[in-house]
């Protein structure tokens, strides 16, 4: 075998080496983001199931079990891995706009291991939490680190890298490649290079073959039946979903972006210096709403969204209001965790509501618009939003209506904050402050009275 490759004209191997390092690791690592996002998915079901029997066994064991779970979730977080809290798309956005290097500690094998280990650990105490923004960055964690597969690894490839595992990850989290390719362009680039599309398509194809292999072909939330005939009311359902979706999302982003500003003092002194005990009192509240709930709150809310759409699920006017606090609650002690899948849930939970407006429309309609306005309110990526549902939903029937319901209320929610990923990125991408040099003991230190202070 040795002899027959080292008689192999030496163009050949060139060639064949060339085409590896630009296509065979990409396509490799797709594959592994695929395999990965496959079995995260099924950890986090068991999980979920598991906290699910447990609670209906035990009604009131969440009110220990939820904050144990969280005051456990944010000391591993603090302690051992930074960078694996939140949803993971701030760390992938902060690493394609930083300078090279950012990655090393942002997707690094640890914060990939302990983004799936410690939200599964959230999700077993019923903490409301999505998988697929997680996904995102575990898939660009997988991919950035096969850049030691290159003999010369440079700024350009690891960006591919990073884009590719991203796009992809968030395709097989939702079986959307469409959606994988508008996220890539749309939330985390802002532009389309010719140079990376070919690769980025062909890794989240690859992904998501290896997501279908596994798992058949499906729609996330099924698929909904709408009568060819719209209703004539239509346009106006569609203006009042986008307006009520977009201020209920501005007005959750608001809150993350701006916790000084309503979060009282003492809390906040709280969190900064005491976060285990501080997640332990957000776990009691998740716990108490859960129970006021009826448990529906617990959990991403696919459940509850998906029972919606298929008509035996009933739920609670209050379900969206009460979803947007347990979110809250499961967002702010920076516990490791998504935020894709509570959103559709609370935009399925608005449209629900709205039918009690709009009667005479059909009920998955109305929540579909609810599912993709909150979304496009809360990322403020209409584009994406509505790809992503329209394929969730098999909904091409109601792709105008889809369309115009994200914008308007990505609009809507602008009003109120600027876009969220972006700003939590921003936060990863300052540098921490130098430390004050010490005065010498020798040359003591004389105010110059000429000169003018410095405010930073």
């Amino acid at each position: 075998m040795i002899r027959a490759l080292r008689s192999l004209p030496r163009f050949t191997l060139r060639r064949a080496r060339s085409l590896w390092y630009r296509y065979g690791i990409f396509w490799v690592g797709a594959v592994a983001v695929g395999l990965v996002a496959v079995l995260y998915a099924k950890l986090i079901d068991w999980g979920y199931n598991a906290f699910r029997a447990v609670q209906h066994d035990h009604v009131w064991l969440p009110l220990i079990l939820t904050p144990a779970v969280a005051a456990l979730s944010v000391w591993l977080t603090r302690k051992f891995f930074r960078g694996s809290e939140g949803s993971g798309i701030p760390q992938v956005i902060a690493v394609l706009h930083s300078p090279p290097g950012l990655g090393t500690r942002l997707l690094s094998p640890a914060i990939l291991i302990a983004k799936m280990g410690i939200s599964f650990i959230a999700i077993l105490g019923g903490f409301t939490i999505g998988r697929e923004g997680p996904t995102v960055q575990v898939g660009a964690a997988l991919m950035y680190n096969l850049r030691r597969l290159f003999p010369r690894s440079n700024a350009r490839i690891e960006r591919q890298l990073v884009l590719a595992g991203a796009a992809a990850g968030l395709s097989a989290a939702f079986n959307t490649p469409l959606a994988g390719i508008v996220f890539a362009i749309e939330e985390l680039t802002r532009s389309f290079e010719a140079r990376t599309s070919g690769v980025l398509i062909t890794g989240i194809i690859l992904a998501g073959i290896v997501a279908l292999g596994l798992n058949g072909n499906y729609t996330y939330f099924g698929t909904i039946e709408v009568s060819a005939h719209f209703p004539s009311l239509l346009a106006v359902a569609v203006l009042l979903t986008a307006v009520l979706t977009g201020i209920a999302g501005g007005v959750f982003c608001w809150l993350l972006l701006n916790t000084s500003r309503w979060i009282p003092a003492r809390l906040r002194e709280m969190h900064a210096t005491r976060p285990v005990v501080f997640a332990t009192l957000c776990g009691l509240i998740i716990a108490v709403v859960g129970l006021v709930s009826g448990g529906t709150t617990f959990g991403s809310g696919y459940a509850e969204a998906r029972g919606l759409l298929e008509g035996h699920e009933q739920l609670s006017p209050l379900y969206p209001l009460l979803k947007m606090v347990s979110m809250i609650g499961s967002y702010l002690p920076g516990i490791p965790g998504g935020i894709f899948a509570p959103s559709l849930s609370i935009g399925a939970g608005f449209g629900n509501v709205l039918h009690m407006v709009f009667s005479h429309m059909q009920l998955s309609m109305l929540i579909a618009l609810g599912m993709v306005g909150y979304l496009a309110a809360v990322t403020q990526s209409p584009i994406m939003s509505f790809v992503i549902v329209m394929e969730m939903i098999n909904g091409h029937a109601l792709v105008i209506s889809l369309m115009a319901t994200a914008l308007i209320a990505s609009r809507v929610s602008r009003l109120f904050s600027p876009p969220l990923y972006e700003a939590l990125a921003e936060r990863y991408m300052t540098p921490l402050p130098l430390p004050v040099p010490r005065a010498s003991p020798e040359v003591p230190e004389t105010p110059v009275e000429d000169e003018e202070p410095v405010t930073k």
